[in-house]
């Protein structure tokens, strides 16, 4: 059952002592503490009075937990040096989808290839920033607060919101908590998660549907457990698929000490899967298309998909979950082009760094630097951007990065929420050329 307070007895905002930044920033508890969880009478209650203006750019931040492998996303097959390095774990030209300037997409993005040939993706290549952590929990930390040289409180999108004023519908994230980087020092984006959506099947599942009748005489917490049966209900009728899906348990999206300790499932931990949230990314997308097209008035989505510490057993694990990845993206993107207001989204795709260039001996990789983002949606001209990182000349074993990820905040910044980038990026204002019109 959903169980959230509604927006109106909201008394404390996230403050700054209640942020938990992976940097080491001292926080009074979890990242949820004092953040808003929505229901769904909210959500529909503010598409109905102040909708989204079917003109204003909506952005959708997809975060990849654990340090996605960019050499095997975006695949260098027509280098000896790749090849070299990675053995049986390198993939051969005629395995990847053909890019051009002998690069290919992995096998399991399909669908963003389609995408590619119709010049809608854009593949940012070496992206990253100077004097890389290969901490997930510091290299993190740095992506989602926009502040390579100094810890810092806030997250990017998190100021964003403090610059608009305290209203956290502007931003929801899909997730269980709320990542650092919507947490600003005024206010917090708000949380609507996936999981609190499903439905039981069983006879617990058959009973709800009385449990969520109103009558006169239940009290105050009574008639509040009733309404938010009643909400949950609602949402799985109207979000269909996003809401009544089959997703196993969600772990937390934020990287935790804990994860992938003794706790964590075996199986999970073989595939790589200890370094985030396990969501299924596609209810998550469906559900953010779904408030979009009742135009709910949320300029920014966070959602995420983790199991990329590839240390071991990389080839299939990867392609596995990049094969998830590109079914969500995909099939998001075709149902948006759809609705006028769909038609206004641009989604990101990042990750907290990249692999180390040459294989371990568990056919895996070990933390690395830079790696490849991809940004499709509205506006975007789709083609290479940022220069292919060298395989012979590295910093130490790893890729330089030759553009940094603040250039591509800042144009997401300018050109989908149409805010100015230098106070929300510490000064930094240098964009990517050509990448949005």
């Amino acid at each position: 059952m959903i169980m959230n307070e509604p927006l109106s007895s909201r008394v404390s905002p996230l403050t700054r002592r209640r942020f938990l930044a992976f940097s080491g920033v001292a926080a009074a508890g979890a990242l949820a503490v004092g953040a808003t969880r929505v229901r769904w009478s909210d959500l529909l209650t503010a598409a109905a009075q102040t909708p989204l203006d079917p003109a204003a750019g909506v952005l959708v931040m997809v975060t990849l937990y654990g340090g996605n492998d960019g050499l095997n996303t975006v695949v260098p097959a027509g280098d000896p040096a790749y090849a070299s390095a990675r053995a049986e774990l390198a993939y051969a030209e005629s395995d990847v989808l053909d890019l051009g300037e002998g690069l290919g997409l992995n096998p399991g993005l399909a669908g963003l290839h389609e995408l590619w040939a119709g010049k809608e993706l854009a593949v940012l290549r070496g992206v990253g920033y100077p004097d890389p952590d290969r901490s997930h929990f510091r290299s993190m930390a740095i992506w989602q607060t926009a502040s390579p040289q100094t810890a810092a409180t806030t997250g990017w999108l998190g100021r964003w919101l403090d610059a608009g004023g305290d209203d956290p519908l502007r931003a929801v994230s899909l997730d269980a908590l709320i990542p650092p980087m919507l947490a600003g020092a005024k206010t917090a984006a708000a949380s609507f998660p996936v999981s609190g959506l499903r439905l039981p099947k069983d006879a617990l599942g058959r009973s709800m549907a009385l449990l969520g009748g109103a009558a006169a005489s239940d009290g105050v917490w009574q008639a509040r457990v009733a309404k938010s049966v009643a909400d949950l209900q609602q949402a799985a009728r109207v979000l269909g698929p996003a809401a009544g899906g089959t997703a196993g348990p969600t772990n937390s999206p934020v990287p935790s000490p804990s994860a992938g300790g003794a706790d964590a499932d075996p199986d999970e931990q073989s595939k790589g899967a200890s370094a985030g949230g396990q969501g299924e990314l596609a209810a998550q997308l469906e559900t953010v298309a779904s408030l979009i097209e009742l135009g709910v008035p949320t300029r920014v989505y966070s959602v995420s998909l983790g199991g990329f510490d590839t240390h071991s057993d990389e080839r299939a694990t990867q392609q596995r979950l990049l094969t998830e990845l590109d079914g969500a993206l995909s099939g998001f993107y075709r149902r948006l082009q759809g609705s006028d207001r769909g038609r206004q989204v641009v989604t990101a795709v990042y990750s907290e760094f990249g692999r180390r260039v040459r294989a371990n001996s568990g056919d895996g990789t070990d933390h690395g630097t830079a790696g490849p983002m991809f940004v499709l949606g509205r506006g975007v001209s789709g083609g290479f951007y940022g220069a292919e990182p060298s395989l012979t000349d590295l910093d130490d074993g790893d890729l330089k990065a030759g553009l940094d990820f603040r250039s591509v905040y800042a144009t997401l910044l300018a050109q989908v929420l149409g805010s100015e980038p230098e106070p929300l990026l510490g000064g930094w204002d240098r964009r990517v050329d050509g990448l949005l019109s």
